[in-house]
Parts: C-alpha cells; sequence; structure tokens
C-alpha cells in the first residue's frame, strides 16, 4: 500500500511566490524524475502555507528515496535557496481509507 506524506510549510513572509517558482521549476522537477511523485500542491487563503502532498510506494522507500533527491546534483546546485524560504516545516504521513 503506498503511503503519502502531507507536508505543510510555512513560508517566510513576502516569499510564496518565490517559493512556488521554485518549487515548480527545480523541486517538482526532481521529485517525479526520481520517481516520487508529487500527487498536488496548495496555499493557504492567508499566502503563508505551502502545502503539497508526495507519494512513495512503500513506508521501508522514503529514506533512500529522499536520500537520492538530496544527493541529486540538481538539489545540490539549489544550495541553502530553498530552506530560506521556509520558516517552519510540518509532515505527516497518511494513507488512503478508500474501499
Amino acid at each position: 500500500m503506498s503511503v503519502l506524506q502531507l507536508r505543510t510549510y510555512t513560508i517566510n513572509k513576502g516569499m510564496m511566490d518565490s517559493f512556488i517558482s521554485l518549487f515548480n521549476e527545480h523541486i517538482r522537477p526532481v521529485h517525479e524524475r526520481l520517481g516520487i511523485p508529487v500527487q498536488g500542491t496548495w496555499v493557504n487563503l492567508d499566502r503563508n502555507e505551502f502545502i503539497w502532498m508526495r507519494k512513495f510506494d512503500a513506508l521501508e522507500d522514503i529514506p533512500a528515496k529522499e536520500q537520492s533527491f538530496f544527493d541529486s546534483p540538481e538539489r545540490k546546485s539549489l544550495g541553502d535557496l530553498p530552506p530560506s524560504h521556509i520558516a517552519k516545516m510540518e509532515i505527516k504521513l497518511i494513507e488512503s481509507v478508500d474501499a
């Protein structure tokens, strides 16, 4: 059974548009290339939280897939740019209960 990560990032004031561009142009493509599908992205109405979900085939796959992301040349080339946008990060593991 697949596992999803529901990720909520509180974005530093005034940096949401920049983070959305960074995510769509750099972060999402690397995830997709590495077999970590992004299931959706949202911004709360206050525009201070970026919410997204990514999917893994199994819970056991997460550490290796995350390591492959951080070890990728594309992610390394971004340096501290992604975390410089993020004030707080909350990550929840969730699974479907659909019959």
